[in-house]
């Protein structure tokens, strides 16, 4: 009997094993095993015959890239948002781009909220502060004062899967919940006593603001100077979204001005960011380096999604987390 051929695909980064072991017994897969990234030009080298690609965040999958993988058909990418893909691009060549939604959702949300509690209770200054030798007093009424986050009021930028869940997350805390986003959210509304309002008012008077937004021309630098300026001066900024959709300079400016109280971000302008970035200088700033969906159960989940994606694709189904849907309604053949 003579067996068929598997289908050759590349894996940009070696997935956690859920994933990465369907792939391997499902496919002729080569996998970058480095922890560093491989460049675009390395990249480009490992995908001349592939059938498909699966990619991360680090990755840019455009035009140029494609060019080099002729017979690519699907880029099943392990992240939920898709900004280093050029979408239009694969969907003008009939190549399937898919993501990993959804099972992140609570992990992220959990991040934010953590975020959100270290930089109100000024947990890492506070860590940093003992582990530095600076603690000589045992106790003092006004020392390391910082805010209280039950029954504040928290204004959430992007009601999606993420938005939600923090805002349920808040609604324990008994937080007054203000929401923006394009579209209503009437469950939000009803459950959670959440209020539609419109993006001055989200920014101007909640105590907390978190950014849950996708990355798009709409929302890059969404969050400059002048909603900044609107934010109250005891109010926090959080950002899980993606780092483009935030200012730094404005948000440099406004911490070290105090025109806000502070900020906790998990993301940046430029991943990683350089260790001279001004923002890393300031204590009324908590960073991370883009971890809010790293638990070992999410990146578990999102790696098998991976996977899922291609071989559903690769059984002539479609994907069930496909992007461009739009490709359907042409009828570009799967396989």
């Amino acid at each position: 009997m003579i067996k068929t051929p598997k289908h050759k695909v590349y894996v940009t980064r070696e997935l956690p094993d859920r994933g990465l072991s369907l792939i391997l017994e499902n496919f002729d897969a080569e996998v970058w095993r480095e922890y560093i990234p491989p460049t675009k030009d390395q990249l480009k080298e490992h995908i001349s015959d592939v059938e498909a690609i699966a990619s991360n965040v680090a990755d840019k999958v455009d035009g140029d890239l494609f060019d080099a993988a002729p017979k690519l058909r699907i880029v099943s990418q392990m992240a939920v948002g898709f900004d280093n893909i050029d979408v239009a691009e694969a969907t003008r060549r009939g190549i399937y781009v898919t993501n990993t939604p959804e099972v992140l959702t609570e992990t992220t949300a959990d991040y934010a909220f953590a975020l959100l509690l270290a930089v109100a209770r000024r947990v890492v200054e506070a860590d940093n502060y003992v582990r530095q030798g600076k603690w000589t007093v045992g106790w003092h009424p006004s020392f390391m004062q910082g805010r209280d986050v039950n029954g504040a009021t928290i204004g959430i930028v992007g009601a999606g899967r993420i938005g939600y869940a923090v805002a349920k997350r808040a609604k324990g805390f008994n937080m007054k919940i203000l929401y923006y986003d394009v579209a209503p959210r009437p469950e939000m509304e009803r459950e959670l006593n959440a209020k539609r309002v419109d993006l001055k008012t989200v920014f101007s008077e909640p105590d907390f603001v978190s950014v849950h937004v996708p990355l798009m021309i709409e929302t890059r630098h969404l969050v400059n100077e002048e909603k900044l300026s609107l934010m109250k001066k005891t109010a926090y900024l959080i950002n899980t979204s993606r780092g483009p959709v935030v200012d730094e300079k404005a948000l440099f400016d406004a911490l070290v001005h105090h025109k806000i109280a502070g900020a906790a971000i998990d993301v940046f302008e430029q991943e990683p960011t350089p260790s001279d970035n001004p923002l890393l200088k300031l204590e009324n700033l908590v960073v991370a380096p883009h971890i809010a969906s790293s638990s070992y159960e999410t990146r578990q989940k999102m790696s098998e999604l991976v996977a899922i994606n291609l071989i559903s694709y690769f059984k002539g189904e479609i994907p069930p987390n496909l992007v461009n849907k739009e490709l359907i309604n042409k009828n570009i053949k799967i396989i």
